[in-house]
């Protein structure tokens, strides 16, 4: 059996791990350093960094906070925000992220993934989608959640695997921050759709919620959370002995 990964995530702006609700209304939590060194001792699987402004504010990601997370870690670590061009790829790659997630870059120009995935491997190019119910459809937002595309939620993942994403990560904004568990109608419409690996963000509240996850959908491959491991209400060891003892393979 494949075994379930748990991914903490560092929300950064302006140099500080955030959090907020439906990716509104942020507040400040702590240094991305000293959060990305502490899940790294403590049982994290891989770590998430997005700097949340960068493709908003219309700039580059911030590589300096980036080199020092990735100096302090000693597991996978994937990054986006702001990823634009194959030369964004390259900076934080060089900056030593293993796997570099795109969202609002591949909206504007849907050839990056294929161009990166040519150049690096699929297995480097993560499609990280923000997605949210709109009169009953799956919309792709942008631009860290402001921005309705109109574009429907499982095309795009399809045809983003399809040019060469080797992960996708599934932003339900709809339950983002609100603890009530994750996105499971979408999550399920996400894995029958495509063969790679979907990492599920969004909606963790507690340990319940992670083992319902996993054992209502087995092809989801990882969970993904923030402002429960930030704040103590989860302790990422606790979580997967509690996933352990619910037969649910994970690293101990």
């Amino acid at each position: 059996m494949i075994t379930k990964r748990i991914i903490p995530c560092l929300d950064v702006k302006n140099g500080r791990v955030v959090k907020g609700v439906n990716f509104k209304g942020l507040s400040d939590v702590s240094s991305p350093i000293e959060l990305a060194k502490y899940y790294s001792d403590n049982g994290a699987d891989e770590l998430v960094f997005y700097d949340i402004t960068a493709s908003f504010e219309g700039r580059q990601l911030f590589t300096d906070i980036l080199k020092e997370v990735a100096s302090q870690i000693f597991i996978p670590l994937t990054v986006g925000g702001g990823i634009n061009t194959i030369d964004d790829f390259d900076r934080v790659l060089k900056c030593g992220a293993d796997k570099v997630s795109v969202n609002s870059g591949a909206i504007k120009n849907p050839l990056l993934i294929e161009q990166a995935a040519k150049k690096y491997g699929n297995q480097c190019v993560v499609l990280s989608v923000d997605i949210k119910r709109v009169d009953g459809a799956f919309h792709v937002f942008a631009k860290g959640g402001r921005e309705d595309t109109g574009i429907e939620a499982i095309e795009w993942i399809k045809q983003g695997v399809k040019n060469g994403a080797g992960e996708i990560v599934v932003n339900s904004i709809d339950t983002d921050g609100v603890k009530g568990g994750f996105d499971l109608e979408l999550l399920d419409m996400v894995c029958k759709a495509v063969s790679v690996p979907v990492i599920a963000s969004g909606g963790a509240g507690n340990m319940e919620h992670f083992v319902k996850l996993f054992k209502t959908l087995p092809s989801v491959d990882a969970g993904l959370a923030a402002s429960i491991f930030h704040f103590g209400e989860v302790k990422i060891s606790y979580l997967k002995k509690e996933l352990n003892n619910n037969g649910i393979v994970v690293r101990l």
